[in-house]
């Protein structure tokens, strides 16, 4: 079983970062710095480097009509300019840190989610696609549960 992690458009993000504070508050976004790890972007799917500018924005990352839809906030670097594409491996970002996986099936609805441990989410993710019910599993932070990329099948 293959799967298939790609970051998200930065078409929409870009805007974002030519506008004030006062504009980003108005769309209840802010402008922040990197100090330190902890700043994953959802574009390039990267760690921001420290000092590097990003943009701290809500994100619907499951627009479903069903009781899961969600959203959450997000960060985006300045200079994603690219979304990557993964192929059966997660990206390192997802890779070095603890996650929490959330399973949905066709329609949207959960189905399953676990915590993994760093160098243990290919595993999960292959074992969750071995159910024919999961369609698309989300990772997300496990502390604070921002959502950090969407993992599809290939």
């Amino acid at each position: 079983m293959t799967y298939r992690i790609q970051g998200l458009d930065p078409a929409p993000f870009r805007p974002l970062f030519r506008m004030s504070d006062d504009a980003l508050r108005e769309r209840r976004a802010r402008r922040v710095t990197a100090a330190g790890p902890g700043f994953p972007c959802r574009v390039s799917l990267e760690e921001a480097r420290n000092g590097e500018q990003l943009i701290l924005v809500n994100h619907v990352s499951h627009d479903v009509d069903t009781p899961f839809r969600a959203s959450h906030a997000i960060y985006v670097r300045e200079d994603a300019t690219e979304a990557p594409i993964y192929e059966g491996a997660l990206p390192p970002m997802l890779d070095h840190r603890r996650i929490s996986l959330r399973a949905f099936d066709a329609e949207g609805m959960l189905i399953d989610g676990l915590v993994v441990e760093p160098g243990e989410g290919d595993a999960a993710v292959r074992d969750l696609f071995g159910r024919s019910d999961v369609a698309e599993i989300h990772a997300h932070t496990s502390g604070y549960g921002c959502f950090l990329a969407r993992i599809e099948r290939s």
